[in-house]
């Protein structure tokens, strides 16, 4: 009974010490407070469109247990921004406590929308501050946002049952209703220009026997699970053309993300993908930039027409978490394409089809396990009870190309055998990462002094990229792809990407190539 009294009699004691400690110990602030930066940048970000949280640390660096008797948004209630302090949400907080040596989080948000503001001109820099007391012992840390005027595109939604848009697309001549959120495009809508970005929630559909023509210095930035679809009978024409700064890319056509910080600009899969119907016709992509999707390019269908479905060129396609362009029995002509960074295949084309590639860069430096190499081509797909349907792969041609990567081999011929159907495929003067040695694929497909396939190509040679995490594919001065082109197909697309002539010593690949500075 005393050993339980006495128990008693202390836990008593400490929660009368501790009620002392709050009521005393803690003293007021004397404007002494440091910072983790005097300047919260919450980057760039579309109207009405929420920001990424970012946070500033508040130090407490004296040897004494404080109170700061407010923190505010210097613009009350008024203020665009949202905080949370110590756990509590608000825009004003009373009585801070940050113990002796320690330091206190603030996380930091906004949504600005930019209508309520006059003449901001596609762009407006908001600011505010974050206020710690008040009169002799006042400090502030300022808030930065750039807010950017956007063009919005995004499905309807019932106001009754809050359900969202969904599909009809024309298949086979017939109306069929889909699962995928979004809209057809309005007639008005199927020009994009360069005069404000484009942001586009659920996918985007481009309507039978319409065009899509985006012109050059567009800029496209696509929701989570978004995209583009290019349905039965529609067209698309991307017409980017060549940019003076490398770094801005200003008349390139840039298909992103609607996140703008920069801690989301190389993480892949965070809108959906171009999507190419089965029955879309006369597709181009010139000078654009595609990255951080989930596909870049998926391409289905029509593999025999008289000209490509899709042809892509003078394109980078980056960061991708599943595949950079996945064909599926289909026909897509590529000259001077880049891809790099997928989370299985950079270049697939799949269920059979025709694919010619011509001075063109498949790279895969995927920073993580991938179960497919850089080019993945088969002939056949797998129905609901798992038997393979096979199908023709009429052509596959890669010429003067440059097939690498952080991988052994980084090519894979899938193929199942069936005397009713063709596998054509053919590399000429390609520089590919390949070897025999180290890898378990045999048999035809994989005999390298087979003219039939493979003529003049070099395996396992050093590309000398400039930066493959960087996605900065161009070749340097130690490249094994120098001179090693073949001129028919080098006077074929004379120019490389960055528009250098290449028709008297051409390069393998995408790229002519730099001598790269040094660096000390």
């Amino acid at each position: 009974m005393k050993r339980s009294l006495y128990v008693v009699l202390a836990i008593g004691f400490l929660m009368l010490w501790s009620s002392c400690r709050n009521d005393f110990d803690f003293s007021p602030s004397t404007g002494n407070l440091q910072f983790s930066k005097d300047t919260v940048y919450l980057d760039t970000v579309f109207t009405n469109i929420g920001s990424s949280t970012y946070n500033l640390k508040v130090y407490n660096r004296s040897n004494k247990d404080i109170v700061i008797p407010s923190i505010r948004l210097a613009l009350g209630n008024a203020s665009n921004y949202r905080l949370n302090v110590d756990g509590l949400s608000g825009k004003a907080f009373e009585n801070i406590q940050i113990l002796a040596k320690d330091s206190l989080y603030i996380f930091v948000e906004t949504t600005i929308d930019i209508t309520n503001f006059s003449n901001p001109e596609g762009k407006f820099l908001y600011t505010d501050q974050i206020e710690f007391d008040s009169g002799s012992n006042l400090q502030k840390v300022e808030l930065v946002t750039l807010v950017q005027d956007a063009i919005f595109i995004y499905p309807d939604r019932d106001n009754t049952t809050k359900v969202i848009e969904t599909l009809k697309l024309d298949i086979n001549g017939d109306q069929v209703e889909t699962d995928i959120q979004g809209r057809e495009l309005l007639p008005s809508e199927l020009t994009f220009t360069n005069q404000k970005p484009y942001v586009i929630y659920g996918f985007a559909a481009v309507p039978n026997g319409e065009t899509l023509t985006i012109n050059a210095g567009a800029r496209v930035h696509f929701h989570e699970n978004s995209g583009l679809l290019i349905s039965e009978g529609a067209t698309l024409k991307v017409n980017g053309s060549l940019s003076t700064d490398q770094k801005l890319l200003e008349n390139e056509v840039i298909f992103e993300s609607d996140r703008l910080e920069p801690d989301f600009s190389e993480i892949a899969g965070q809108w959906g993908t171009i999507w190419f119907f089965d029955g879309s016709l006369n597709n181009t992509v010139n000078y654009a930039t595609i990255k951080n999707a989930t596909i870049g390019i998926l391409c289905d269908g029509n593999p025999n027409e008289a000209t490509e479905k899709l042809k892509i060129t003078n394109t980078q396609i980056y960061n991708n978490s599943s595949f950079g362009v996945l064909g599926r029995n289909t026909s897509i002509t590529a000259e001077n394409m880049v891809i790099n960074n997928s989370g299985l295949s950079s270049f697939a084309g799949t269920f059979g089809g025709k694919y010619n590639v011509t001075h063109s860069t498949i790279a895969n430096y995927w920073n993580g396990s991938r179960q497919y190499p850089s080019v993945l081509l088969n002939n056949f797909i797998f129905d609901e009870n798992d038997t393979a349907i096979v199908t023709n792969l009429t052509e596959a041609n890669f010429n003067n190309c440059i097939i690498y990567g952080n991988d052994n081999p980084e090519i894979l011929l899938d193929e199942i055998e069936d005397a009713a159907v063709v596998f054509n495929f053919k590399f000429t003067n390609c520089l590919i990462r390949f070897d025999s040695r180290n890898t378990n694929l045999v048999g035809g497909n994989y005999d390298l002094d087979d003219t039939t396939h493979f003529v003049n190509n070099i395996f396992n040679k050093d590309p000398n990229f400039k930066n493959t995490t960087l996605n900065q594919l161009i070749i340097g001065e130690t490249s094994a792809a120098i001179n090693k082109a073949n001129s028919t197909f080098a006077n074929q697309v004379p120019f490389d990407i960055l528009n250098v002539n290449r028709t008297s010593t051409p390069d393998i690949g995408a790229y002519q190539h730099i001598i790269f500075p040094e660096i000390d």
